[in-house]
């Protein structure tokens, strides 16, 4: 096999599940594309991120407590003291329990902690979209927006549940003039109309706008966002994804890192950030953040999937190998990972498990066209080179652009033409490498 074969592999990269970013860590990502060989991989993005957790602020002022009837009791209420002489001393009193501390909600919530009833039912929804109860998330933002009708943040929220419990992709352009996205894209007009300085509603409003192919007006309520927000995590991280998913992974860099900065402990961050690394070719910076993603989140799938992407393109298959079988243990009917882990078989010089693994993949999702590359590439490699022409043909035929499976369908055709000239494809190999 010829070194120019193997620059054409088929990875495919898990760092940004999907447009609709932190809104929900549920939602799967779509991706920079993908490996058949080896050198680094031409990647591309579609985005995700993850909220932290947390309680509202409690309501300053209020008395410690307060009983609603005359059936209800006070822990707190003391007896009247029992009478005193002049030279008694007074009983000492008992100190009160240190108030609790205030507690955050969501970082990509819509509570803001204020502690009012309306703000409860925000962040009761907050909590319950985290935890992908969409129809409680429904119940508690419909009554926020009975208990506040003027605030825009229940708006938002029934959007993000709406969305959510819709089976409209969310990736880049996924859906243009889709009905569905284009009356969210107006409900969102209507919070915004609410207050117009609202920033979680430009967020909503430029990942709806990307759904349906709007990157510049999506652009333009994101920045605006941004500019609201500026020290809010997920406006960051909305825009660092948007901008990668139109192809400007330099600016993407910036908001991403911002992003990361801002909350340094959630490992969405951090595999948006090491996404972009990726794409813009900072292999050893993506491998820095896929790893501390994988120790904040030693149980998800996709920061070991990434991590082994990352290794791989470092033509790494020793340290990759354990990464992706980690992220197929967790995932096992993920084809992306098992292709993955085919081609970390194929570095590694394991034809046998490399072809069993890449025909998994293949089998896993028909149209998954790195599973049948990387079926091909480990054939060819093996001497099948009927069964290799078929794979690549089949990976042709899914994506006829594809220059992957265009340049290893041109390699073997060498490889043929060598092999019935009576020269070895070892031959062959030697003179390419010229």
């Amino acid at each position: 096999m010829s070194s120019r074969l193997n620059r054409y592999f088929a990875l495919a990269l898990f760092g940004i599940p999907s447009l609709l970013g932190c809104a929900r860590a549920a939602q799967g990502p779509s991706t920079p594309s993908a490996v058949a060989s080896t050198p680094a991989p031409a990647a591309s993005a579609t985005p995700n991120t993850t909220p932290s957790t947390a309680n509202p602020k409690t309501l300053a002022g209020a008395p410690a407590c307060a009983a609603a009837s005359a059936n209800d009791s006070c822990k707190d209420v003391k007896p009247p003291p029992a009478a005193v002489t002049a030279n008694a001393e007074p009983a000492p009193t008992a100190p009160s329990a240190p108030p609790a501390p205030p507690q955050k909600p969501p970082q990509n919530g819509l509570a803001r902690g204020t502690g009012d009833a309306s703000d409860g039912e925000l962040l009761a929804g907050d909590r319950a979209f985290e935890n992908d109860d969409l129809v409680a998330a429904k119940t508690h933002y419909d009554k926020a927006q009975k208990l506040a009708p003027k605030d825009p943040a229940p708006l938002v929220g029934a959007a993000r549940v709406t969305l959510a419990d819709s089976n409209v992709p969310t990736d880049f352009a996924a859906a243009p003039k889709n009905p569905q996205i284009t009356a969210l894209v107006k409900k969102i007009d209507a919070a915004l109309k609410l207050d117009q300085n609202y920033a979680p509603a430009y967020v909503e409003r430029g990942r709806l706008l990307l759904i349906l192919g709007n990157a510049p007006e999506a652009l333009a309520a994101l920045d605006r966002a941004t500019h609201l927000a500026p020290d809010d995590a997920e406006t960051q991280s909305a825009l660092g994804v948007a901008l990668l998913a139109t192809g400007k992974g330099a600016e993407a860099l910036t908001r991403l890192r911002r992003a990361s900065e801002l909350d340094p402990n959630s490992s969405d961050r951090l595999t948006n950030l090491g996404t972009a690394y990726l794409i813009e070719g900072d292999v050893q910076q993506a491998v820095r953040a896929f790893s501390r993603a994988s120790e904040l989140s030693p149980n998800d799938a996709r920061v070991h999937g990434d991590l082994g992407t990352a290794y791989l393109a470092l033509n790494q298959p020793a340290k990759a190998l354990p990464e992706l079988d980690r992220a197929v243990e967790l995932a096992p009917d993920h084809a992306t990972y098992v292709s993955n882990l085919a081609y970390a078989y194929f570095l590694a010089g394991k034809l046998d498990e490399a072809i069993a693994t890449a025909t998994k993949a293949s089998s896993l999702d028909p149209k998954l066209g790195s599973a049948w590359i990387n079926l091909g590439t480990a054939l060819a490699k093996k001497g099948d080179l009927a069964a290799a022409e078929r794979a690549y043909q089949r990976a042709l035929s899914l994506d006829p652009s594809d220059p992957r499976a265009k340049a290893n369908l041109e390699e073997l055709n060498e490889m043929k033409r060598a092999k019935s000239g009576g020269k070895s494809p070892g031959a062959a190999h030697k003179s390419d490498a010229k």
